[in-house]
């Protein structure tokens, strides 16, 4: 379990982690969200206690990570993947941190094989590609076969193959009891990976929930209505209250009348439809409406004139 407790972190007059509390229980994957700049990243260096609080505290398993006396034994983390002796082969840089915790070869060999780096296991890290370099990241946060496990963007640099292989493996993993927090920008990924939500924006909490009540409370529904008086029924619905957004053939977006409200107006009005379908919203939709107040680098123009965008 992943515990912090009013955490609080500056850096000069920056706030970048604001009275954050949350828990992350084991048996799921919870993802952790938020704009560029919400801190994040600065939230999980002081769960592994790479950065100090100035109020707070952040446990794992009941302790701070520095108590921890075989800490890749107890927590497996992923912040940067790069992080490597680029002139040491992937499998004698995953052998000198095994030997730091009195892992043996064996459990080398198994995450090798495990997160497909088999073939290029000899070979420097330093000409791995992205991909693999985010795969020898993974490979050295499994190495202790740890309870907990904290990930951040551990999709970054994987092809399509690879995002549906490290989707199955957080899932695994949490379904034997253990506590996946990952973070990601990729809300279609967080969409079909997370159970749960923690979501930030700068530096505060904005969301704790699941995955379902995120999007379900966040985001208006739509219907989708297709009928061939499209603009007699575009009345109708105006005069109950609705938002019509019109489209081609007939096709109709309605937010702010209830898919069964629009059949009865329909039916009352002698009026055909030939489509009247609810949507589900998106879990990006959600995320962009809840944390519009909290977007601190965004979209801007440099001084040639120049659309640009902070990716801090």
């Amino acid at each position: 379990m992943i515990e912090a407790e009013h955490l609080t972190k500056r850096y000069g007059a920056k706030t970048a982690v604001d009275d954050l509390t949350f828990t992350v229980p084991p048996g799921r994957v919870t993802g952790f969200l938020g704009p560029n700049g919400a801190g994040k990243s600065t939230t999980m260096r002081l769960l592994l206690g790479l950065d100090r609080p100035h109020q707070g505290h952040a446990r794992i398993n009941g302790r701070r990570y520095s108590d921890l006396e075989q800490p890749l034994r107890e927590v497996g983390a992923l912040l940067e993947a790069r992080a490597v002796h680029t002139g040491r082969s992937a499998y004698n840089h995953l052998l000198c941190l095994a030997q730091t915790q009195g892992i043996g070869r064996k459990r080398v060999d198994e995450v090798v094989e495990l997160v497909g780096l088999t073939d290029v296991a000899r070979r420097r890290a330093g000409g791995f590609s992205l991909g693999m370099g985010q795969r020898l990241g993974i490979a050295a946060a499994l190495l202790g076969d740890p309870r907990v496990l904290i990930l951040d963007e551990p999709v970054n640099g994987l092809d399509p193959e690879g995002i549906i292989w490290i989707r199955t493996l957080m899932q695994r993993l949490a379904a034997q009891g253990r506590t996946v927090f990952v973070s990601s920008h990729l809300m279609n990924e967080m969409a079909v990976t997370a159970d749960h939500l923690i979501v930030i924006g700068r530096g505060r909490l904005i969301a704790d929930c699941s995955t379902e009540e995120f999007i379900e409370r966040s985001t208006k529904k739509a219907v989708v209505v297709r009928s061939p008086d499209a603009a007699r029924l575009t009345e109708v619905l105006a005069a109950e209250g609705g938002k019509v957004e019109p489209g081609a053939d007939g096709l109709l977006t309605v937010t702010d009348v209830e898919a069964p409200r629009i059949g009865e107006l329909a039916a009352a009005g002698g009026i055909v439809l030939h489509e009247l379908t609810p949507t589900r919203g998106s879990l990006e939709a959600a995320f962009m409406e809840l944390t519009r107040e909290s977007v601190e680098y965004g979209a801007g123009t440099d001084a040639a004139g120049i659309e640009t965008e902070d990716r801090t």
